[in-house]
């Protein structure tokens, strides 16, 4: 398996790349010529250019590791997931819980306008940072005094997105870790609220923040609880590429909008009892593996990732083919010198990739004693800061 690995990620990694920059090229150009005449227009293309290379990790997720993604809903809910406008709100259980929310995307007809609210560096990050740039995803300090009003205004401007799109935040602000648990359990007892077992305590201003700037439209909720089977080893991006499947089950909630409390501390509330249901949800599943209150889903394992997969290889190598015989680069030392330099900025990108999905580096949370327990400095103050979708990397 592990030559298996190495001998698929450099060709994937290279294909990812050289198609990545491709589309940052056509993002930009578009960008430049036709944003500033017709930005429904510009939109619309570039929902079509982001799919054309998102979907290249769904394929990995579908036809080269076979992760299996269970989905639990009602019909009702699985009938509009795709046809309106939605804010994700999610859990935030495994390093992949982004390319899962892709992969339910995708599913449902809206890969190219899913959105995040992601930390800042993350759109310096090569091809998938640009791309994600260039489809208005929202990028925050993690400072709430210079975040506010660039969260505000990046809101706002998805009231006239021409397509249904999917807006997801990870409240906790972090992926769940048994230490990051220890730490809230902590806090949630200083202060007399329910001790979380199975979630962490949610940051509730840049909810807050979505909710009042999105509730004219934007009609639902998708309140999104991801669980990981006992049975199954946690799911990471390197195992992905290793060609190892893993099982993860998601249930799926939908709360209209319209429904939620008009103060912004009755949102906020709303919120943390949100979270204390869903670690209430997340104990009926540890003793059941399964979501039973909601019917299990089947949305099948659509073939247009593996055909827009090939079209690229077959592409990329016809042009590297070309290439090759036109510049003779390989039959010098330094061509082959040059050539070796490349697979290796390749190979750096790919762990970047990789590093990027890992939340488990993040800043553990600080504790310091008070009335005999130790309280985590970063909640008290960050309680409410907006958080990002996947603090791994990926995010």
């Amino acid at each position: 398996m592990a030559i298996a690995a190495v001998a698929f990620l450099l060709p994937l990694g290279v294909l990812f790349f050289l198609s990545g920059l491709v589309i940052n090229l056509f993002q930009a150009i578009f960008f430049v010529l036709i944003r500033p005449i017709s930005k429904n227009t510009y939109r619309t293309i570039n929902r079509a250019l982001a799919e054309l290379l998102w979907i290249e990790l769904v394929w990995v997720v579908d036809w080269w590791a076979g992760l299996k993604i269970k989905v639990f809903t009602d019909k009702e809910t699985l009938s509009v997931m795709g046809k309106e406008h939605a804010l994700v709100l999610a859990n935030h259980r495994s390093d992949i819980d982004w390319l899962v929310g892709w992969v339910l995307a995708q599913r449902s007809g809206c890969l190219g306008s899913a959105i995040a609210v992601m930390k800042k560096s993350s759109k310096f990050l090569p091809v998938i940072g640009w791309s994600m740039w260039f489809s208005e995803y929202l990028f925050l300090e993690r400072s709430w005094a210079k975040d506010e009003s660039t969260l505000k205004s990046g809101l706002q401007r998805l009231k006239d997105f021409p397509r249904p799109f999917w807006l997801a935040l990870f409240v906790e602000g972090t992926r769940f870790t048994k230490s990051k648990l220890l730490a809230a359990q902590q806090y949630a007892a200083s202060q007399g609220l329910p001790i979380p077992r199975n979630v962490l305590i949610p940051r509730t201003k840049g909810f807050v923040s979505a909710v009042s700037n999105t509730r004219s439209f934007l009609p639902a909720i998708y309140d999104t609880t991801i669980a990981i089977p006992k049975s199954s080893p946690q799911p990471t991006m390197l195992r992905l590429f290793k060609g190892q499947s893993s099982v993860v089950h998601v249930r799926i909630k939908r709360h209209l909008m319209k429904d939620l409390p008009e103060t912004d501390e009755g949102v906020a509330q709303w919120c943390k009892d949100l979270f204390v249901a869903k670690d209430a949800i997340l104990d009926k599943h540890n003793a059941e593996d399964t979501f039973s209150d909601q019917e299990l889903q089947d949305l099948g394992r659509p073939k247009k990732s593996l055909v827009v997969v090939t079209s690229w290889a077959c592409l990329l190598i016809f042009g590297l083919l070309k290439f090759l015989q036109w510049s003779a680069l390989l039959s010098s030392w330094k061509g082959i010198a040059i050539s070796a330099i490349a697979l290796g900025v390749v190979s750096v990108f790919m762990h970047i990739l990789i590093r990027f999905s890992q939340s488990e580096h993040s800043t553990p949370a600080r504790v310091t004693p008070t009335n005999h327990a130790q309280v985590p400095l970063a909640n008290p103050k960050n309680e409410g800061e907006p958080s990002e979708t996947g603090e791994n990397k990926q995010h």
